[in-house]
C-alpha cells in the first residue's frame, strides 16, 4: 500500500510540476486564459505568475511523505477550483482555452479537460482519505525506514518527468517551426504561382490588396456545411459587421489560429458575426476548422468568391459594415489578423461610420467632410460643395494625358449614360486643357484643377483615382486608383 500512495503521489507532483512549468514558459497566454475565464484584468496578471508558483509548491509537497497529506489538499482544493470554472463557462455556452499546461499542451475548456481534472482531483482525495501520517513511502527522508531503493525510485522519477516535460516543450516548439515553415512554403507557391499560366502570373498582387474601404462587398451566394445557400444579404439581415476568414482546411496556419479564432468569436458574439469563406467537402472542414464555437462555414467550388474579395492567400481575414462595405483592407497570415482583430476590438460599434485603419494604411480623409469650394466648370457653370448634399457623388481626379484614364473613357462614358438612379452622380477634377477635356465628351462637369487644390485636400495625388462622397458632404472610401479600384466603388468590375 505504502508503494502505491508513493506512486499516487509521484503521478501527481509530475503533473503539478509539469502544468506549473508550461505557464511560467508561456505567462502571457496564462494571463489571457485567466481573463477568458472571467478574472477581472487587474488581477489576471498576478494570478497568471502566482498559479503555476502554487502547482510546483503543490508538487514539491507531495514528494515527502511529512507534507505529503497538506500537498494533497491544496491540489485538491485547487483542482476544485478548476473544475468549477470550466462547468461554469461551459454552462454558460463558452469554451475559452483552458491552458492547464501553458506553452506545453493547451485545449478549449470539454468534456475531455473534464474528465481529466476531475481524475486528478479523486486521486487527491483519495490521499487526503489516508490521513496525515500514512502518506506511503519516503523519498526523501534518510530515516531507517527510507531505503535505498526509495531513494533511487525517486531520482529515476524526477528524471522521467523532466524528461518528458523536455520531450513536450521541444515537440511543441518542432511543432511551431512547422507551422512557421508551412507558411513560408505556401506564400512561397503563391508568389511563384507554380503550375499557373503566365498570365495569371502577372496578375498576381500583394496580399493585402483588395477592395477599397468604402466600396460595396461583392454580392455572393454558397452553400453552407449543411447544404443550405447563404446569400451574402442574408448574412447582412443579422445588422451586424462581418469579419470573413478565407480559410482551406489543408492550410497548416488556418488551423495553428483557429484557438485564437474562437477566443475572438467568443469575445465578440455579441458584436461581429464571424463567417468563414473554405473550399473542399463538408466533412474535412467539419474535421479541420470546427474548433470550439459553433462557426457558419461556407464552402466555394474553387477560388470564386476568393478572387471576387482579392482574398488570394489564406488565412485572410476582411472586416465588412453592417451595410455590406468594405471596412477593411485584407489581412493576410497570422499577425495582420491579430492586429486586425485588435483593432476592431477597439473600435466604437455606435459609430455611424466604422471602418479599421490596418493593412496599407487606409487614406486619412476618410470620415471627413468635404472642404466647401466654389468652381466653374468648362462650360461656365458654377459647381458648388453644397451641390454635391443629398446625393451620393464619385470624384474623380483625371488627365488628358494619363494612358490609364483614357483607357477607361468609354466605359465611364457608358456608365453615365445608363446608371441606375440609385448610383452615384460624377464629378470630374481634372488638371488637362480646356478643350481637351470637352473632347472627352462626358456628361458630367468637368472641373479644372490645374493646381491641385481640390484634389489634394480630398486626398487625391495620381491619376486616375476617386473617392465617394456620401449626401452629407462627407468622404466614405478611402482612395482608389487606377480603372480597377474605382469601379470597385461603384460596385463594378472591369
Amino acid at each position: 500500500m505504502d508503494d502505491f500512495l508513493l506512486f499516487i503521489r509521484l503521478i501527481l507532483a509530475a503533473i503539478f510540476v509539469v502544468a506549473g512549468i508550461g505557464k511560467f514558459l508561456d505567462l502571457e497566454g496564462s494571463e489571457k486564459a485567466i481573463k477568458d475565464f472571467g478574472v477581472p484584468g487587474n488581477l489576471a496578471k498576478p494570478l497568471s505568475v502566482l498559479l503555476p508558483f502554487a502547482e510546483i509548491v503543490i508538487a514539491v509537497l507531495l514528494l515527502p511523505a511529512t507534507t505529503a497529506w497538506f500537498g494533497a489538499i491544496l491540489g485538491f482544493l485547487l483542482l476544485l477550483v478548476f473544475i468549477g470554472g470550466m462547468l461554469y463557462q461551459m454552462a454558460q455556452g463558452n469554451a475559452p482555452d483552458c491552458h492547464c499546461f501553458g506553452q506545453i499542451h493547451s485545449e478549449p475548456v470539454g468534456a475531455k479537460s473534464l474528465i481529466r481534472n476531475g481524475i486528478f482531483a479523486i486521486l487527491s482525495f483519495f490521499l487526503i482519505l489516508q490521513g496525515r501520517e500514512n502518506q506511503g513511502a519516503s523519498i526523501l527522508d534518510s530515516s531507517n525506514d527510507a531505503t535505498e531503493g526509495n531513494v533511487m525510485s525517486f531520482i529515476l522519477s524526477v528524471a522521467t518527468v523532466g524528461l518528458l516535460a523536455a520531450a513536450v516543450y521541444f515537440l511543441k516548439l518542432i511543432s511551431e517551426q512547422q507551422t512557421q515553415i508551412m507558411r513560408r512554403i505556401e506564400i512561397l507557391e503563391l508568389v511563384s504561382h507554380e503550375g499557373r499560366t503566365e498570365t495569371e502570373r502577372e496578375n498576381l498582387s500583394n496580399p493585402h490588396d483588395g477592395l477599397p474601404i468604402g466600396a460595396p462587398a461583392p454580392d455572393f451566394i454558397l452553400p453552407d456545411v449543411n447544404g443550405k445557400s447563404v446569400a451574402f444579404e442574408q448574412l447582412l439581415m443579422q445588422a451586424k459587421p462581418i469579419l470573413f476568414f478565407f480559410v482551406s482546411p489543408t492550410c497548416v496556419p488556418c488551423a495553428a489560429l483557429l484557438p485564437e479564432i474562437d477566443a475572438w468569436q467568443r469575445e465578440l458574439k455579441d458584436k461581429v458575426n464571424f463567417v468563414f469563406i473554405s473550399s473542399g467537402n463538408a466533412k474535412e472542414n467539419l474535421d479541420k476548422l470546427a474548433g470550439a464555437n459553433l462557426k457558419q462555414i461556407l464552402l466555394q467550388k474553387d477560388r470564386e468568391v476568393s478572387e471576387l474579395f482579392g482574398a488570394q492567400w489564406t488565412p485572410t481575414a476582411l472586416f465588412v459594415n453592417s451595410d455590406g462595405t468594405i471596412a477593411s483592407h485584407l489581412a493576410a497570415g497570422d499577425k495582420a489578423i491579430r492586429e486586425l482583430v485588435e483593432k476592431i476590438k477597439a473600435e466604437n460599434f455606435d459609430s455611424d461610420f466604422l471602418f479599421i485603419h490596418n493593412g496599407n494604411g487606409a487614406a486619412t480623409k476618410l470620415g471627413t467632410i468635404l472642404r466647401e469650394f466654389s468652381q466653374t466648370d468648362l462650360f461656365d457653370k458654377t459647381i458648388a460643395s453644397k451641390d454635391l448634399l443629398g446625393k451620393k457623388t464619385l470624384i474623380t481626379f483625371w488627365s488628358t494625358t494619363c494612358s490609364h484614364c483614357i483607357s477607361m473613357l468609354d466605359d465611364l462614358r457608358d456608365w453615365e449614360q445608363f446608371k441606375g438612379a440609385d448610383e452615384p452622380d460624377l464629378l470630374v477634377l481634372s488638371d488637362g486643357e480646356v478643350e481637351a477635356n470637352r473632347s472627352l465628351n462626358l456628361q458630367s462637369p468637368v472641373i479644372l484643377d490645374k493646381e491641385r487644390k481640390i484634389s489634394n485636400e480630398i486626398g487625391m495625388s495620381g491619376t486616375p483615382s476617386a473617392v465617394l462622397i456620401n449626401e452629407d458632404g462627407k468622404i466614405v472610401s478611402e482612395t482608389a486608383l487606377g480603372a480597377a479600384q474605382i469601379w470597385a466603388l461603384l460596385g463594378k468590375k472591369k
